[in-house]
């Protein structure tokens, strides 16, 4: 062994005995109890509402900007929300999951969707009331400027807001660039022999020519390619389903029987010997925020963009994103593997696990399938994470030297994660994806009575009339501290 691969080495085993202690039982309880919390605090109504959002993104209203202020239209928003949320995490997280945690690790991930339904809800209407409109119309919005201006002390929001910036440039490095770089290089050169170092070239170039183009322009690409990129992939996961309905009872019952098993199983693509029932919540959480993002603070950023009449109605919308990607997506992956004959004893790593599941079931294109996904997924997921992180980085300084040398940065870790080692780079995403997390729950937290006043006032509008639903801070006493826009 080099010195480069020991230091290599070296670093990951520091960066794993971090993640450890960050995703204890501290860390899980703070996510999925928030999400809990505020699912309580708000009457199940996120959930009471699913499918009026759903109507709701399908209508005619979501897909234009004629309905309120905004850059571009509540369906925009979500799909961009959805271009950074459907990547990596829905194909080889799910894999890593499954290997590190066993099967069970997959009910972890639906306990986490279904309360992460309502964190995700409360932080982009939060964003959204919240927002700044400059003098030009345009508009600036997420977790940062929510901490500023909506918790009561002003300098601990503004110290709060400012970190939550900060760390989510960082993150945006191992969440947002280097695991999706690598599962592109590691699925192209399993299934087409290319080199990762002329991939993550081809790359580099091509994420730094599309995020000049800025947010607007991401929105376009993601509102055409997303839906189409998404649906293919459940498809895929729904044939194999349905070829194999026989064994879908007994996956079940091994996916729950696992979920709370202590049975010891051996194998473990992170270095992990013994997975028991902490090892399946534990990945099985940490995984389900990676894909959904729920409680992180990111998808905010997008959604604070979104030309509404009602913050809540942007909320409702944008928590589908959830839904569709941990639900429906992630679950096809688990049964995509779950039904092959591949094993889960770490033998076969990432993405590659993936691919060779789908191969089993319908043969050697099943893998090229997953390449292109996966090329799809994750590099939306690349442009689709900078567009949050341009909005963060502006609100620590405005200075556009900053913005070109983060471009530079954003560039560099594309080409790192593309040729870096698997578990190096997903226990770096991790940690910097629990730091990021941590500020966000605080303040969602804190202004849960918020989201839940808001939520009355959306469902009270919607029984008199559903055409001419405005938000009003005024009308709230609760709420009377709001932005100019919603006066």
């Amino acid at each position: 062994m080099n010195m480069e691969a020991m230091g290599m080495e070296k670093l990951n085993q520091i960066v794993s005995a971090v993640d450890s202690f960050v995703w204890g039982p501290v860390m899980l309880v703070l996510l999925v109890g928030t999400g809990i919390f505020l699912t309580i605090r708000t009457r199940f109504l996120p959930w009471r509402n699913l499918g009026y959002a759903i109507k709701s993104t399908l209508s005619k209203e979501a897909r234009t900007k004629n309905r309120g202020t905004g850059d571009v239209s509540p369906f925009s928003a979500l799909t961009t929300a959805l271009a950074a949320t459907i990547g990596t995490g829905n194909i080889v997280g799910v894999a890593t999951a499954m290997v590190s945690g066993g099967p069970g690790a997959l009910v972890w991930m639906w306990i986490s969707a279904l309360f992460g339904i309502t964190s995700k809800f409360s932080e982009c209407m939060l964003a959204i009331k919240y927002r700044e409109v400059n003098a030009k119309g345009e508009i600036s919005g997420g977790p940062m400027y929510t901490m500023k201006k909506a918790l009561k002390h002003k300098r601990f929001g503004s110290v709060l807001g400012w970190l939550f910036a900060f760390f989510a440039v960082v993150a945006s490095f191992g969440i947002g660039n280097m695991t999706q770089a690598n599962s592109i290089a590691s699925s192209m050169n399993e299934t087409f022999h290319i080199n990762p170092i002329i991939i993550g070239v081809i790359l580099t170039i091509l994420a730094l020519m599309i995020i000049i183009g800025g947010i607007k322009s991401i929105s376009k690409i993601s509102a055409i390619v997303v839906p189409f990129m998404a649906i293919f992939y459940v498809l895929a996961g729904l044939i194999v389903i349905i070829g194999n309905i026989s064994n879908v009872p007994e996956g079940l019952r091994e996916i729950f029987t696992m979920a709370f098993s202590m049975k010891s199983v051996s194998g473990g693509v992170l270095g992990t010997v013994v997975a028991s029932m902490t090892n399946a919540m534990r990945f099985g959480v940490a995984r389900g925020c990676f894909s959904n993002e729920a409680g992180m603070g990111s998808a905010p950023n997008a959604a604070a963009t979104a030309a509404v009449s009602h913050p809540v109605k942007q909320g409702l919308i944008q928590a589908l994103s959830v839904f569709t990607d941990t639900l429906i997506i992630c679950s096809c992956t688990a049964f995509i593997i779950l039904l092959s004959d591949v094993p889960l004893d770490g033998t076969v790593k990432g993405i590659q696990l993936t691919q060779m599941a789908l191969s089993h079931q319908i043969g050697s294109v099943g893998g090229q399938f997953i390449a292109i996904c996966i090329l799809l997924f994750a590099f939306s997921s690349i442009v689709g994470n900078y567009s949050y992180c341009e909005t963060n980085l502006f609100f620590i300084s405005k200075n556009k030297t900053y913005l070109q040398l983060y471009r530079i940065i954003v560039g560099g870790m594309v080409m790192f994660g593309s040729i870096a080692a698997l578990d190096l780079v997903w226990n770096i995403a991790d940690l910097f994806m629990a730091i990021m997390a941590i500020t966000n729950l605080i303040a969602i937290v804190l202004l849960g009575k918020i989201a839940l006043k808001a939520l009355q006032d959306y469902n009270r509008q919607r029984r008199i009339s559903k055409k001419n639903i405005i938000f009003k801070s005024s009308s709230i006493s609760e709420l009377k501290d709001s932005t100019s826009e919603w006066e």
